[in-house]
Formats: C-alpha cells, structure tokens, sequence
C-alpha cells in the first residue's frame, strides 16, 4: 500500500486539526488566520487561512472562539497570546514573517521566556508562535528573514526549523504540548513540498536531530530548506564517490550536540549550511561546538555555507544568489577533501 503523502502546508494543518479535537485549550490567534473581518457570509468566512492558507478550514470546525483574527498588532496578540498561556490555555499564534520580531520581542523574550524561571518553576507558558523564514519568495528585505538565531539566543525559548511534512506534523504536535515557548519556523517555500505523513497523531522529540542521508567521508549539517539543498549536493558528490551525512538538526533549541559530534567522530570533516545570516548564527555555532568538542577528529577545517551578511535583497537574480545552493554545497565538500589539515594524524585512522 502506497504511503499518503502530504504537502509541508497540510501536514501542519493536520497538526492542528488533530491537537484542537484533542484538547479544547487550543486555540489559534493571528492575522487573517481566519477570515476577513466582519464578513458574514458563510462562503467568505474562509477568505484567508493565514496569508499563505496554512489555517484554511479550522474556522469551519472550531468557530470564532478558537480561531481568532487579531488587528494588525504584532506586539498586542504575541502579548495576548503570552498571556493566554500563562492563565491555562494553549494558544498557537501566527506572527506572519519573522522579520516582524522586532516589535514582538519583549513580549517574547523579556516575558515569555522568562516567566516559568521568574516564577520557580510554579508558572507555565505553552505558547506556540509559527512563524516564516525564508528567502526565494520575491517578498523583499522585511518578509525574507532566517533569523532563528535571535530566538535561540535566549534562554527560555524552545526554538524548531523543521525541513519535510513528517517532521513539520511531529514537531508541531511536541510543540503545542510542551508546557515552554516554541518559536515554530517554517520555510515559505516549502509549503508545497510532499511527503509521506501518517494520518494517526504522532510526536517527534524537540531536540532530536535526524540523519536525513548516511555517509562516511563528511558530515553536512543543514537547517530547515537547506536539508533539500544538501540532499541534492549529496546526490551529485555520490557520483564522485563522495559519501555525505546529512544531519538535519530540526530542533535548534535544544540541539542534539551528540548527534553532531558523533558524526564528525565518524567523517572527521564538517560542512555547516544554514540560509541565516553568519555573524552570530547557527551555522557559528555548529562550528564552535566542533572546534570546541572535536577538534581531534578533524582533518580539515570546518567549512560554513550561509547566506551573506546583508538583508534579502528584492533583485530575483541578486536574491537567488543569496540563498545557498547545491553548487556552493558541493564545492564546500570537495574543497575539505582535498585538504588534509593533520590535525588527526594518519595513526588515528587505524
């Protein structure tokens, strides 16, 4: 029997279908999630969806009670919705692009991620905020963001980037019912990407990365879309006889370090890919981990693939350039094949 497959986009409606029949504290909050305001006519109560239809239909069966458009407020419904957590309920909201977190961060960081720690553990915040990464989409500099790194700066915070529908469904069920704040990323353009998902509800770990390819001659770690870029560098590298592993770390905070270094112990070279920009990014962090943990494992310097340090320029051919490929994945791999640091000597390999 052939496995069902779903888009990254119904996957994660699914998600919150399935968590909203189970527990009634759910609830969705957000701009134009449900319809446009004050329409009365039942063919138009679903105009929305989310401005990219990931919440269609929830308003059909759940009401306007749990799903819930706000005003164009970031930093009031993020407040609501930190406030919604805090006094029982288990609010998913929607903060449309990630580039919109400069108004919404004390609501975020200073409040909810603070809160359960200010409190001694007695309060709790099982706040969900989805949110859009991504470069690619023709939607300028303020839409165009993969800035998880702010989020995982703080402390508190629980931060996740799935790549496929499997694991957007299974994180997403782990995130609405974890009992800390998850900031959920979501690549814009992998929404129309598929992927076998089962029907039954089911829950992935937060902090548990995924081998997504196996190999034994170096490690790439990717994030989010970049985990479909690096499969296809590993693609054409196997043509050369190049073995890749690609870790998808899907959870940024916490992160599976053992997973990482385990890897490297075995490949002795590192590729870090991440679409966030690299001063003080993942991708940073990754490397530091090894430098700091696996040094004596490597035979090559680390090499990171990100996008530049600038904002997401609006120019399609300057935006497609800006957004790491496969072509710069692979020239990262084989320029860490060719060279041989000695930092594991030869007796090591034996």
């Amino acid at each position: 029997m052939a496995e069902r497959q779903l888009t990254y986009r119904e996957a994660i409606n699914e998600a919150l279908r399935q968590e909203m029949r189970r527990d009634p504290a759910v609830i969705l909050m957000g701009e134009d999630i449900a319809g446009a305001p004050g329409r009365n006519d039942p063919e138009m109560v679903d105009a929305w969806g989310g401005v990219l239809k990931v919440t269609a239909g929830l308003i059909q069966e759940f009401g306007p009670r749990r799903v819930r458009d706000t005003p164009i407020t970031e930093s009031a419904f993020i407040g609501a919705g930190v406030g919604a957590a805090a006094t029982g309920l288990r609010p998913v909201v929607e903060l449309m692009f990630i580039g919109f977190l400069g108004v919404t961060l004390d609501q975020i960081t200073n409040q909810a991620a603070k809160m359960r720690y200010m409190f001694g553990g007695k309060a709790k915040v099982p706040l969900v905020i989805r949110t859009t990464i991504g470069a690619g989409y023709r939607a300028a500099a303020q839409h165009s963001d993969s800035t998880y790194s702010t989020f995982v700066h703080f402390p508190g915070l629980k931060v996740v980037a799935p790549a496929t529908p499997y694991d957007a469904k299974g994180l997403l069920i782990s995130s609405i019912r974890d009992d800390d704040p998850v900031i959920f990323c979501e690549n814009k353009l992998l929404y129309d990407t598929k992927g076998p998902v089962p029907e039954a509800s089911y829950t992935i770990p937060l902090g548990q990365a995924d081998v997504k390819r196996p190999g034994t001659d170096v490690t790439v770690v990717a994030i989010s879309r970049m985990v479909l870029t690096c499969l296809q560098a590993a693609e054409r590298l196997a043509a050369e006889g190049v073995e890749v592993e690609v870790i998808d770390l899907r959870s940024l905070s916490p992160w599976d370090e053992e997973a990482i270094l385990g890897s490297i112990e075995k490949t002795g070279r590192l590729v870090v890919v991440d679409e966030d920009n690299p001063r003080c990014g993942m991708a940073a962090d990754v490397a530091a981990l090894a430098a700091s943990r696996a040094l004596h494992y490597l035979d090559a310097p680390v090499r990171m693939v990100t996008a530049p340090h600038t904002p997401v320029p609006f120019s399609p051919v300057l935006e497609d350039r800006y957004v790491p490929d496969a072509r710069r994945v692979v020239e990262a791999v084989r320029s860490i094949i060719r060279q041989e640091s000695g930092v594991r000597g030869q007796e090591l390999r034996t």
